[in-house]
């Protein structure tokens, strides 16, 4: 089905090649999202006729989809080639985050685990935390936020996230805790 597609220029005209590519960048939107009900895609050149300024295109793409519509504005670019291709990209990523939202396909992030530094071999760079469950788990001094390592001690709490390492499961994103404080809390260093 093609895509229901309306091309306007303001300030300037296009040539049928120039509107043969925005043709082509709007039909591959449907590879991204099928329910697309009406594509509007306008092309400016505010400055177009100023002597002293660069002539720059601004695209702006409106596109309807069923319960909801993207509009997608993108950075004036010197080409107009580079603007279209630019805003169309930027409308893909748009249709693939709605796509994803109807199907409830939103990425969660899980809260951060807790525990404490059991071993601690500062001079290897790397150590082990204890978790609730009593299984230890193996982290680098590069997974330590805010250049930590170095204050960690052994029974510093730290809350952290699981990543799967070359050897199994390590710790990432440690973040070393005050006792009795979150992290909103503590002071800068």
């Amino acid at each position: 089905m093609q895509l229901p597609l309306q091309i306007a220029g303001r300030e300037l005209d296009l040539s049928a090649g120039e509107e043969a590519l925005i043709r082509e960048q709007a039909e591959r939107l449907n590879g991204f999202y099928r329910g697309i009900m009406a594509c509007r895609v306008m092309v400016s050149s505010p400055n177009r006729f100023l002597n002293q300024a660069p002539v720059n295109y601004h695209v702006r793409i409106d596109l309807t989809l069923p319960g909801g519509e993207i509009a997608v504005t993108r950075q004036p670019k010197s080409s107009l080639q580079e603007a279209v291709q630019d805003a169309f990209q930027a409308a893909r990523r748009r249709l693939q985050d709605y796509a994803r939202r109807q199907r409830q396909e939103i990425k969660r992030h899980e809260e951060p685990s807790r525990g404490r530094v059991v071993r601690l071999l500062a001079y290897e760079g790397y150590g082990f935390l204890e978790t609730k469950d009593g299984d230890e788990i193996y982290f680098h001094r590069n997974s330590v936020l805010d250049d930590g390592f170095d204050r960690l001690e052994i029974g510093t709490p730290v809350r952290y996230t699981i990543a799967e390492g070359d050897k199994g499961p390590q710790a990432s994103s440690v973040i070393p805790e005050e006792p009795g404080r979150s992290r909103r809390q503590r002071k800068p260093a």
